[in-house]
């Protein structure tokens, strides 16, 4: 795994927040290539929610929540329609997005 993955992973199980830089155009225009986002832990994630998360084996550092389902999970997607596929391991939610405060 990526050691900024794995760094961000141990700050959000240990304190509950981390940051980290994001890179690529798949969250355009919300999110730009090279952005410094802010993710917190929490219980429950909701439909518009961008998350740092584990689908199908691969962590995707920031995509959002699309659709929620008690048996599937968390459905998650790029802001261009793309669906990557479903998932119960979130590991936290953006609550800035390079300083500024961010709410789904």
């Amino acid at each position: 795994m990526n050691p900024k993955y794995e760094h961000a992973k141990k700050d959000l199980e240990e304190n509950g927040v981390t940051e980290m830089k994001v890179f690529g155009n798949s969250m355009t225009p919300i999110i730009k290539s090279g952005s410094l986002l802010t993710f917190k832990k929490c219980e429950d994630y909701d439909v518009g929610d961008i998350v740092f998360c584990k689908v199908r084996g691969r962590i995707i550092d920031s995509h959002k929540i699309t659709a929620k389902s008690l048996k599937r999970g968390y459905l998650i997607s790029n802001n261009h329609g793309y669906d990557n596929g479903w998932t119960k391991r979130i590991f936290g939610k953006v609550t800035s997005i390079a300083g500024r405060p961010y709410k789904s």
